[in-house]
């Protein structure tokens, strides 16, 4: 594992751990980092200082290294559930929702996409969303 100081192009920092350098490469090409603050996919790594382990530290590392695999196996153990247990509507999700909520004889598991904006305008109206990290369900390289 490694952590990168980050920088956006609003010159916004913060810190992201990553497994290994090429990672850090590969997400930030495809435009999956964002930045914490603002949102912005246009983020590179800040100047840093290299770190280094001890040996307690080192063991430490592997053990958060195996905590974040089980981590991912559960959510991905939970989005298998979830992709063969529920009605997949996409960006239909708040009305989908809402028709669900107000009609009170329907009941129905669905899944789908909602912006922050329509899932704060969605919990205003009494309506409880769990929001779930959904990754990428492909072997890791």
């Amino acid at each position: 594992m490694i952590k990168y100081n980050l920088k956006c192009k609003n010159k916004h920092e913060f810190e992201s751990w990553f497994s290994d350098s090429k990672e850090f490469e590969k997400l930030r090409q495809k435009k999956i980092i964002e930045c914490t603050l603002c949102g912005t996919k246009n983020v590179q790594k800040s100047i840093m200082s290299p770190s280094i382990l001890s040996k307690n530290q080192k063991v430490k590392n592997i053990q958060s290294a195996r905590y974040l695999k089980k981590i991912r196996k559960d959510l991905l153990k939970m989005r298998n559930f979830i992709e063969k247990n529920f009605n997949y509507v996409g960006d239909n999700f708040p009305q989908e929702v809402r028709n669900i909520y107000y009609d009170k004889n329907k009941n129905k598991n669905i899944y789908g996409k909602a912006t922050p904006e329509e899932t704060e305008e969605l919990r205003e109206e009494g309506i409880e969303l769990t929001t779930i990290p959904w990754i990428d369900n492909k072997k890791e390289n």
